[in-house]
């Protein structure tokens, strides 16, 4: 067994109720407690979990069904919480928002599946008896998940709070005053990076100062032993993969470092705009901001030397930003700026979004031998477009999700393949990947 890990999931009626606020507040004053708190995020959140990691010391974990299927989450779960005393896990949309409109894949979904009590954040600006009504409703809307408290969001005085303490049905395990400063910015692809901001180091002592921690602590204890899962197998091969981390590059699923990890990779992590390329069998490049810095990306070492490799075979994946970055240029704010031209596109920002939401699809091609008719998984969030040559070719075929051009995603040149699919990889993936690298390794 796991063990009867405390357990807790903050979610919330809406998006916008102060989730991510309230979530990195509270892990951060447990913390302060001197607790081990291994943090979460439902869905495919890159963002979120770069404030949950800064605030916790330990690397925050996805938790997404739709993407890691049931199995995947109880097994994440189990594996991320190793060590820790308690696990924080932070909702996504409302709580009972999932996939198509059912519950597939909703915060409520993942709360059933660990077993794992409710702490419902409500926006209270504006109300006062009425957030009763929400959470009678929230609450008992399906009776297969427990709404074990409550935290009130933008209290605007103690007037306000006396109002609502007087119709109060569940326990109420916090209040938390309006403050414009307490709350995280945001911009195109979701909120601030956690590197990027200060302010939410005061939010453990802020949101610390008006929960009642021992309430939560008991409510968290409430959730039952869950069941042990088996670690990832580990191989032993020496493969050298180089992934790419820093300002323009910084959005990976843990998970799918640790499946390389596993198949005996050795991940060596760089930066783009700074270092040169690495000495490595194989290369990954995530998404991010490339946009926000082309002008460093053209002038540092690797561009060239990536273009170099890739022309000598070397296997190379990337996603969305690591897309455009391959592309021949990038046109954002009236410039037009050289990428490393490996691919057969240009891309460029288009000032709204052009894809959002879940990826399925199949493997249809592509130099990754193994991967041929394998299903492939992911999330695409992206402001820009690519544009392909009449004669490019591509590796992914889209059942849902549009990709590059009309659910063709994946396009591919030399032993490089690149889609807006943010891929969660699946053990095949990961060993396809590997293999590749390992290939190359013995040329």
């Amino acid at each position: 067994m796991v063990g009867a890990i405390p357990r807790i999931v903050i979610g919330a009626a809406t998006s916008s109720a102060g989730k991510t606020t309230i979530t990195t507040g509270l892990m951060a004053a447990l913390r302060a407690r001197g607790l081990a708190v291994q943090p979460f995020k439902v869905g495919p959140d890159f963002i979120d979990p770069t404030h949950h990691t800064r605030c916790c010391g330990r690397t925050c974990r996805n938790l997404d069904p739709f993407m890691m299927g049931e199995d995947g989450v109880r097994e994440t779960f189990a594996r991320a919480c190793q060590g820790a005393e308690i696990a924080v896990i932070e909702g996504v949309m409302g709580l009972h928002d999932g996939v198509d409109g059912t519950a597939f894949g909703s915060t409520a979904h993942v709360a059933r599946l660990l077993e794992a009590p409710v702490l419902l954040a409500v926006d209270a600006k504006g109300a006062s008896r009425t957030v009763h009504a929400i959470v009678r409703g929230i609450a008992g809307y399906d009776p297969e998940v427990r709404v074990g408290g409550v935290v009130f969001n933008r209290i605007g005085s103690p007037r306000h709070r006396e109002l609502i303490e007087r119709g109060r049905e569940l326990p109420v395990l916090g209040w938390i005053p309006r403050d414009d400063g307490l709350a995280i910015p945001s911009r195109h692809l979701g909120l601030s990076l956690a590197h990027e901001l200060e302010a939410t180091d005061a939010f453990g002592a802020i949101v610390g100062s008006h929960m009642d921690l021992d309430g939560v602590l008991e409510l968290a204890r409430t959730a039952p032993p869950l069941p042990a899962s088996l670690e990832l197998s580990t191989e032993e091969n020496g493969v050298a993969i180089g992934v790419a981390q820093d300002p323009a590059f910084c959005f990976y699923y843990a998970d799918n470092l640790d499946r390389l990890r596993a198949r005996g990779a050795r991940l060596v992590f760089f930066s783009p705009m700074a270092d040169p390329l690495p000495a490595v069998d194989a290369l990954y490049l995530g998404g991010g901001y490339p946009e926000l810095h082309a002008a460093a990306l053209v002038s540092a070492p690797a561009r060239h030397a990536i273009a170099k490799a890739a022309d000598d075979g070397l296997p190379i994946w990337g996603e969305c930003g690591g897309l455009v970055y391959l592309c021949r240029s990038l046109e954002t704010d009236g410039q037009s700026f050289p990428m490393c031209g490996i691919l057969p596109a240009d891309a460029g920002m288009t000032g709204g979004i052009r894809g959002l939401g879940y990826v399925d699809g199949v493997c249809t091609g592509g130099p990754f031998s193994g991967l041929y008719g394998a299903g492939i998984r992911g999330h695409e969030f992206h402001y820009s477009a690519c544009t392909p040559d009449a004669d490019a070719r591509f590796a992914l075929e889209l059942s849902r999700g549009r990709g590059i051009s009309e659910g063709r995603d994946g396009l591919c040149e030399h032993a490089t393949v690149a889609g807006y699919t943010h891929a969660y990889f699946s053990d095949r993936f990961a060993s396809a990947l590997v293999r590749a690298g390992e290939q190359r390794a013995r040329r």
